[in-house]
This record gives C-alpha cells, sequence and structure tokens, in this order.
C-alpha cells in the first residue's frame, strides 16, 4: 500500500486554497501517493476524535481548482494549545496511518504544524502553506501570502462602488477592513480604489493609539475635502486599529459584549460605528453638516473566486510542497523567492521576544506607502501654515490659530519625511 499524504486547512478562508489542494493532490499521486482531505482542520484531531476524511483524486480536485473557499472546510483551532492536545494530534494523524502532511494556514497553523513536525520527528513529514487576506506573514521578499491579491482586487471593486454611490448621493463612507495587526489590505484596497484615505495602525507610533486621533485624522479630510469643492469621499480604515486603543478607553464603551471578567470582547466592538459616531460628533462641533455612514468589507473577500495570480501562485505552492515532503524534509513553510521554492524554517519566523510567529507590518518608511499616503486627501503640516489653513479654517466655526491647534497631531500622522501632499485622489 502505498503512502497517504493528509492535507488540512487552518484558520479563516482566503481565496486559493482550492488551488493548492489541488495542486498537492494531484503532484503526489503522480508521485504514487494516497491522498486524504481532512475536514474542518485540526479541530478532531485535537479533540482525539476520528475527523471525516475524504479520498482525494485528480478528478475531484479538478473540478474545484478555481473555486473559492475551501472543500475541506476549515477551523480555528490550535493544536499546540496544550501538551494533551498536541498529543491528541499526533496520536489521531497515526491512527489514520498518515505519512505526510500539508497544512494551509496562517501564523497559529504554521506553528502548530511545526509541532507536530517536532513530536513525530520524521514520522510524520510535515508542511505548511501560508495563506491569509491580511498579507502579514513575513515571507521573502516581501512576496504576498496567497489569498491576499484576490482579496485587494474584490475590495478595491465594493470600494469604487461606494466612491460611486459617495459621490452620487453627497455622502461619506467609512470602510472597515479586515486587518487585525496589519493595515496591508486597507491599505491596498484604498490604494487601488483610489479612494479617499486609509487609515492603518502602523501610522501611530504610539503603543496605545488615541481612538479620538483617528477621529480627527477622518474628520480634517472631509474639511480638507470641503475646501476643494467636493463633499463625499471613502475612508478605509483597518480593524487593527482597536486592538491598540488602551484597556481604560475601552471599558468606558457602553453597549458593548463583555467576557466574565468584564472585559470588553475585542471581535465584538463595533468600530464603524464608533468612528461613525465620534465623527458626526466632531463634525457637528465644527459646525459641518454631512451624512457619515459605516460599512464592513472582509467576510465578502475570503472566499471569493480567486484572480489569475493566486490560481498561478497555489498551484506552484501545492506542487512545492509535495517536493519538498518527497525529498525527506520536514517542518517548514513553503514560499518562493524570486520565483523558486523556498522553505522557511521556524526559526527564520519566530519573534525572540514572543516566541510566535513574526507579524508583517507596513513600512511606512517604504515608497510604497509614501505614494499611497500622497495620493489620500488628508490634513498634512503644510495644511496648517499660511495661506492653507485660512481656506480650511473657514469651512469650519473655528478660527485659523484654534483650527491649527485641533488639528496639529492629527495633520502629522502618517507623513514619510520630505513629504508634500498631492491630494489628488477621487
Amino acid at each position: 500500500m502505498s503512502d497517504t499524504l493528509a492535507i488540512l486547512v487552518g484558520g479563516g478562508p482566503a481565496p486559493g486554497i482550492n488551488g493548492v489542494i489541488a495542486s498537492a493532490t494531484i503532484e503526489a499521486i503522480n508521485c504514487g501517493l494516497r491522498v486524504t482531505g481532512i475536514y474542518d482542520g485540526y479541530r478532531d484531531l485535537a479533540a482525539g476524535t476520528p475527523p471525516k476524511t475524504i479520498e482525494l483524486s485528480i478528478d475531484y480536485v479538478a473540478q474545484n481548482n478555481t473555486r473559492g473557499g475551501s472543500i475541506l472546510r476549515t477551523s480555528r483551532t490550535n493544536p499546540a494549545k496544550d501538551e494533551q492536545t498536541l498529543e491528541n494530534c499526533v496520536r489521531s494523524l497515526e491512527t489514520l496511518g498518515i505519512r505526510y502532511l500539508i497544512c494551509i494556514g496562517g501564523d497559529d497553523t504554521t506553528f502548530g504544524a511545526t509541532r507536530i513536525a517536532e513530536r513525530t520527528q520524521g514520522r510524520i513529514g510535515v508542511c505548511t502553506v501560508p495563506k491569509t487576506i491580511d498579507n502579514d506573514l513575513p515571507l521573502p521578499e516581501n512576496a504576498p501570502t496567497f489569498g491576499f491579491e484576490t482579496a485587494r482586487s474584490v475590495g478595491a471593486q465594493l470600494i469604487e462602488s461606494l466612491i460611486e454611490d459617495a459621490r452620487t448621493t453627497v455622502r461619506w463612507y467609512i470602510v472597515v477592513s479586515m486587518g487585525r495587526k496589519s493595515g496591508a489590505l486597507a491599505l491596498g484596497m484604498c490604494k487601488s480604489a483610489g479612494a479617499t484615505l486609509a487609515v492603518i495602525p502602523e501610522e501611530f507610533p504610539e503603543h496605545e493609539l488615541d481612538l479620538d486621533l483617528v477621529i480627527d485624522t477622518i474628520v480634517g479630510a472631509i474639511v480638507k475635502r470641503r475646501s476643494q469643492g467636493r463633499d463625499y469621499g471613502v475612508a478605509v480604515v483597518a480593524e487593527g486599529i482597536i486592538e491598540r486603543v488602551s484597556a481604560e478607553a475601552l471599558d468606558s464603551l457602553e453597549n458593548v459584549e463583555r467576557d466574565a471578567y468584564g472585559h470588553v470582547r475585542l471581535a465584538d466592538v463595533p468600530i464603524g460605528t464608533l468612528l461613525r459616531d465620534g465623527v458626526r460628533r466632531r463634525l457637528q462641533e465644527l459646525g459641518l453638516q454631512t451624512t457619515v455612514l459605516t460599512k464592513d468589507i472582509g467576510y465578502e473577500l475570503r472566499c471569493a473566486r480567486p484572480v489569475p495570480f493566486d490560481l498561478d501562485y497555489t498551484r506552484t505552492l501545492g506542487y512545492g510542497a509535495v517536493r519538498y515532503l518527497l525529498s525527506g524534509k520536514s517542518g517548514s513553510l513553503i514560499a518562493l523567492s524570486g520565483g523558486r521554492l523556498h522553505p522557511l524554517r521556524l526559526d527564520e519566523l519566530l519573534d525572540p521576544a514572543t516566541g510566535r510567529i513574526r507579524t508583517r507590518l507596513v513600512d511606512v518608511h517604504a515608497e510604497a506607502y509614501a505614494v499611497a499616503r500622497d495620493y489620500m486627501v488628508r490634513l498634512g503640516p503644510e495644511d496648517l501654515e499660511q495661506p492653507n489653513i485660512l481656506r480650511l479654517a473657514e469651512q469650519t466655526n473655528l478660527s485659523a490659530e484654534t483650527f491649527a491647534s485641533t488639528f496639529k497631531r492629527s495633520a502629522s500622522i502618517g507623513v514619510p519625511p520630505n513629504a508634500s501632499s498631492m491630494g489628488d485622489s477621487t
């Protein structure tokens, strides 16, 4: 009987999962392996219960290669939560007769898969294929994680529609984008669609973020647009800013779900509503009347049909995962660097301070960010100088001096060294 290769998916969905499954299955079968798909990620393995499985064939995966979602479903179970959970996973895999394991997922999936590889010491060859629409894994040469390009493309189309709606109805939208740690998706969608501005966590150097500073950044953009004769716009905000807000500020929120200890659940914080209400209140203080609405963009992106980039990308990654395992190696993440397969060991990915997979953040000192920032319409230091400050203050009930002092902090957010704002977004 041939050796068995198993494939599972962990974490949230991302466009291109089925491309990895298809490519890996085809290559494995062509190399004489039997391929088993494990449903629902590590969930049943970690519980020590027999998982639901399917024997994957070339015909079956070929039919689903270009679909969004995951034909093996997914779960967020952490296989390395504790020693018992890890032992359950190893024992379950051995009971299934698994010789090789490909795990498709993000940082937690990668960390857990590596622990399984360490525990089995070569009895089970293990590798991971990185996926996340957040684009926050530290891949070589700043390569994107698969699924990001599709999410950015679909998200940009949605934002383009919101821009037209905002123009047509003369209103503002605050769009909250997925991205728990990194603002890459929010910035990428903003830059691609030509939204008015993006606000991402990386722009705020302080460990704890002042939500009023985010509100003033958006309000400043609204005022500047009004001075240009445009009473509409779209602001894209990465959801990760809420993780930087102080515990004291969060505890002061009302009508928000709390855990057994009375702490606010971050996942349940209505960041869009908080920002919308804050912006409305600030505009009212300035004597301005503007319709402001909020829209979340995230779940619409995760199971979209992958764009050609991700279809091409995932085919190479799935093939590379099988070839890596058949070479007798184990415990790496499969990446591409310069068009070549580049397995990354765990010690190359770990943050020494936390012992967890490093988070790749947006480099706010790079030209890619500088261009995005330069094309946004938002206040900069030059706007608080004469004669610009007079034109802006005239839009409000503030004097020029009061306007400058009010928006001094927000005007400095995200300004690259020696940059001057073009302010030419749609």
